[in-house]
């Protein structure tokens, strides 16, 4: 597995470490933070398994957007439980709409690119 895959997948654990852990939060406190867990644990096997195929450069760039989406949304929904402001103003809404646009690059990736293409 190649060095950024392994960096991706290691994400995604992170990921699903966080989601966890952040559902056990959740569970003790009102407000958004179950949905920063669900988006976590429902990304964490994704980013895994995008992490080793191989479909060349789209799917490698979609990936990485969908973490970097994952990482404003998330941080953003935690920054306001946590520290009781937010990492920037429209993060989270920035992290949804690259979520969004790196799932759309990784169905891209399996129509336009050939499998184990570099």
């Amino acid at each position: 597995m190649a060095h950024t895959n392994r960096i991706l997948f290691c994400l995604g654990a992170l990921c699903g470490a966080c989601g966890v852990a952040l559902s056990a939060v959740a569970a003790h406190r009102e407000g958004t933070l179950g949905t920063a867990a669900n988006m976590l644990l429902f990304h964490a096997p994704a980013l895994m398994v995008l992490a080793g195929l191989q479909f060349g450069r789209l799917q490698l760039a979609g990936t990485w957007i969908l973490a970097v989406g994952l990482a404003l949304f998330c941080g953003d929904i935690a920054a306001r439980a946590f520290l009781g402001d937010r990492l920037f103003p429209m993060a989270a809404p920035a992290g949804g709409m690259l979520l969004i646009a790196g799932w759309a690059v990784v169905a891209a990736s399996a129509l336009f690119s050939r499998r184990g293409s570099a």
